[in-house]
């Protein structure tokens, strides 16, 4: 099965449950399928999304024969893969998870997609979440450099240079493996929450001026570290980031309704619930910064 057909099949999974409901009481009988594999019917539903995906959004009227041939001939060869991996009873352990994480991811983006038809933060909401996004800025900026190695005994080595009066820029650009080296190690500027752990802890408690008496430890290697400076943050205006607050409004607003439905489901765990899982997400959309 090609790349494209893998993912079209779990696309597929956003059009479960969406039938359409009838102009009359009696809804009209359902088209016939497009092609039935081994009894297992292609919808006229799933033809047309499959084709509109593949297609850059034509319907199968809009294609030339051979290719809505060529589509149906890609879509069977998708359920005949799908048949033989179930007969050689391949969908198993971490495959059919995944599956069956996809079905339910894709049907809570369907319920997402539903709860905010036709809804627009209004000014009050964007305002909120913008004031709730700056409380939770840093109060100070640090601009730093760094050498970053893979050797602690090369870092203590840097470190031991320094201190006799070595240039740290030239030795930054001599060692460093980071792509700053060629800048002296120059981070610019940046807030805590941008950089590894141990990184943000070890700067924050450097004085201007400064580097770390020892190397710092992270995942990346092994870091030596001089404060340049530092700066009161400004939070950018209200006005300039707008527009980035609106998806993150809706999708507080959903996390706060499925909180709601939460309420009164009914869950049995045989894990401990996570001390932060009542805490509200608050999606992945662009952070205020």
């Amino acid at each position: 099965m090609n790349k494209f057909a893998t993912a079209a099949l779990a696309s597929l999974f956003l059009t479960a449950g969406c039938s359409k409901a009838g102009d009359s009481p009696a809804a009209p009988p359902p088209p016939p399928p497009v092609a039935t594999v081994n009894g297992s019917a292609i919808s006229q539903e799933v033809w047309e999304f499959f084709v509109r995906a593949r297609h850059n959004g034509k319907n199968p009227g809009e294609l030339t024969a051979e290719e809505q041939g060529q589509a149906l001939d890609d879509l069977v060869r998708m359920y005949i893969g799908s048949q033989e991996a179930e007969k050689q009873q391949l969908v198993t352990g971490e495959a059919r998870a995944r599956l069956e994480l996809v079905r339910h991811s894709s049907q809570t983006e369907l319920l997402f997609r539903k709860f905010n038809e036709g809804k627009t933060a209004t000014e009050e909401e964007l305002k909120a979440e913008y004031d709730r996004r700056i409380a939770e800025l840093p109060a100070a900026e640090f601009h730093a450099r760094h050498i970053l190695v893979d050797d602690e005994a090369l870092a203590k080595d840097l470190i031991a240079q320094l201190d006799q009066g070595g240039n740290f820029e030239e030795l930054a650009r001599k060692h460093s493996k980071d792509g700053s080296a060629q800048e002296g190690g120059d981070l610019n500027w940046f807030i805590p929450g941008q950089m590894v752990k141990p990184f943000a802890d070890a700067v924050q408690q450097l004085e201007k001026g400064k580097y770390t008496a020892t190397p710092v430890q992270s995942e990346f290697g092994w870091h030596v570290i001089r404060l340049e400076d530092t700066r009161p943050t400004t939070p950018p205006p209200f006005e300039a980031v707008k527009q980035q607050l609106e998806p993150l409004v809706r999708q507080r607003q959903f996390n706060d309704h499925l909180d709601g439905v939460l309420k009164t489901a009914k869950v049995e765990r045989s894990l401990p619930a996570s001390a932060t899982a009542a805490a509200p997400a608050t999606g992945s959309g662009p952070e205020v910064q």
